[in-house]
């Protein structure tokens, strides 16, 4: 009799696991996070910003420090290795960013049309490689990142991508977002070879576009791999991942959109409530280089890190901000909205918040041309599934019970998966925060680059870090 009610307790438990276990080690990863770094930065929204007043501080010229003086820098430069130095995002105030910003607005400049022709060819190779007659279970991120690295090649070097050159793009991309989420270690070799084939490139004079002048040819290939090859790819994949699923799990949106592709506005709109819902960034910081005033006379002191909750300030001005309604939009102004999906004007915005939703319009439109997608996997911001999807061929005739089957199935399986990740994101991820603590790359960079008189800079070292008030900081992708 014991033994039979001990089994029976034991199979609940470990029929449990989906339901409690993922969402625990979330709790003891961010404690573990804070007790190898410590307390650094000031949350917005938060007790001192609320989000009416996030925009004017993320807009406030001292909030313009990049690096230098985080502990948060750290993770951020072990994560982008190698050339985190060279990164657009990470890059200090001064001459060299000036030029690297406009190199890459002149790269990413191209027009609407060419932009979405080149969309549609990209995808539509990818497209014609998977053998889909009737129904294929899918991760999109695998399936729509090498299009996205064929077309920043071609944006980029002026012809179509190679197979090998595709290919390297991906396992560059995908190892950094991978490690991003804590699912993987850094592959350092692996991000080296995507370096060397375009150091081999530059030296051939192959890139279509002039570079910037002040840089050696490794520092232009770091470039390049930092804001095209690692930024531009990893990002429209995670962005369309997060377009596909929402289309995926909201069947009316579907519908909508397939009885009309060329209904740009709705499709605008779908877009816009993506960004919305799942902004792809978690937490951005930024560093004060003088005292920032907010409101009834509080104020903000010079050098301090400040973490800006993109999700947080999504939810703070829309009524029931957890649906996804992109009919919202249709009286609504992303201007007079807490919307900022690729930052504000005054900050450096993304340089390809006009080329993104253009391009992403076109892939989502060739898709929908071949596929009706369904998902019942989870589906939330950092979507560390990669996105399981049904792609189910508009040509055949599935039958809804074999849809409804294979949809319970994903579901389960798609939870047991969460039990197993949540595990190896907490082992890896515990190592690379403290790897990442014990390289100091930012804090190292900027100690050679100071002259031996410059005590009075802020040091990494002087500061805790950013893992207890602004928690999922350390992990833009937690989860």
């Amino acid at each position: 009799m014991h033994t039979w009610i001990g089994l029976s307790v034991a199979l609940l438990v470990v029929a449990s696991l989906p339901y409690w276990l993922p969402t625990t080690i979330l709790t003891l990863r961010a404690r573990i996070f804070t007790r190898i770094n410590g307390e650094e930065g000031i949350a917005i929204p938060g007790k001192l910003v609320d989000a009416a007043h996030f925009k004017q501080v993320y807009s406030h010229p001292a909030a313009n420090g990049r690096s230098r003086g985080a502990a948060l820098s750290d993770l951020f430069w072990y994560w982008l290795s190698p050339g985190p130095e060279m990164h657009q995002e990470h890059i200090e105030n001064g001459a060299r960013y000036e030029e690297v910003e406009r190199t890459t607005r002149r790269i990413l400049g191209i027009s609407r049309k060419a932009a979405e022709e080149l969309t549609t060819r990209c995808v539509s190779r990818v497209l014609n490689n998977q053998d889909v007659k009737k129904a294929k279970l899918v991760r999109l991120r695998d399936l729509v990142m090498p299009a996205w690295a064929e077309f920043y090649y071609e944006l980029v070097f002026g012809m179509p991508c190679p197979t090998v050159a595709r290919d390297l793009i991906v396992g560059n991309a995908n190892d950094v977002v991978t490690a991003l989420k804590c699912c993987s270690l850094r592959n350092m070799e692996k991000r080296e070879r995507l370096t060397n084939f375009l150091i081999g490139k530059l030296q051939a004079s192959e890139v279509s576009h002039v570079l910037p002048e002040g840089l050696s040819i490794r520092e232009r290939a770091l470039y390049l791999q930092g804001a095209f090859f690692n930024t531009a790819v990893v990002q429209m994949s995670e962005a369309m991942v997060h377009l596909l699923m929402a289309i995926a799990q909201h069947t009316e949106v579907q519908a909508t959109l397939a009885s009309n592709l060329e209904d740009d506005r709705y499709l605008d709109h779908v877009i816009a409530e993506t960004f919305r819902v799942y902004p792809l960034f978690g937490i951005s910081h930024r560093i004060a280089t003088a005292d920032i005033p907010v409101n009834d006379g509080a104020i903000i002191p010079k050098n301090s890190v400040l973490c800006f909750n993109h999700a947080e300030f999504h939810r703070a001005s829309f009524h029931d901000p957890d649906r996804f309604d992109p009919d919202r939009w249709e009286r609504l102004s992303s201007h007079n909205e807490n919307y900022i999906p690729f930052g504000v004007a005054a900050n450096r915005p993304c340089p390809a918040s006009g080329l993104a939703p253009v391009t992403m319009g076109a892939a989502a439109r060739e898709m929908l041309k071949r596929f009706a997608l369904f998902s019942s996997a989870s589906h939330i911001r950092s979507i560390p599934n990669r996105g399981p999807c049904l792609l189910i061929s508009r040509r055949s005739n599935y039958h809804p019970n074999l849809r409804g089957a294979r949809l319970f199935l994903l579901r389960l399986r798609d939870r047991w998966e969460d039990v197993w990740r949540s595990v190896v994101q907490l082992v890896l991820g515990t190592y690379m925060v403290w790897d990442a603590r014990r390289q100091k790359l930012c804090q190292h960079y900027f100690e050679a680059q100071q002259p031996a008189d410059s005590s009075s800079l802020p040091s990494v070292d002087g500061r805790e870090s950013v893992a207890a008030r602004c928690p999922h900081s350390f992990s833009p992708h937690v989860r």
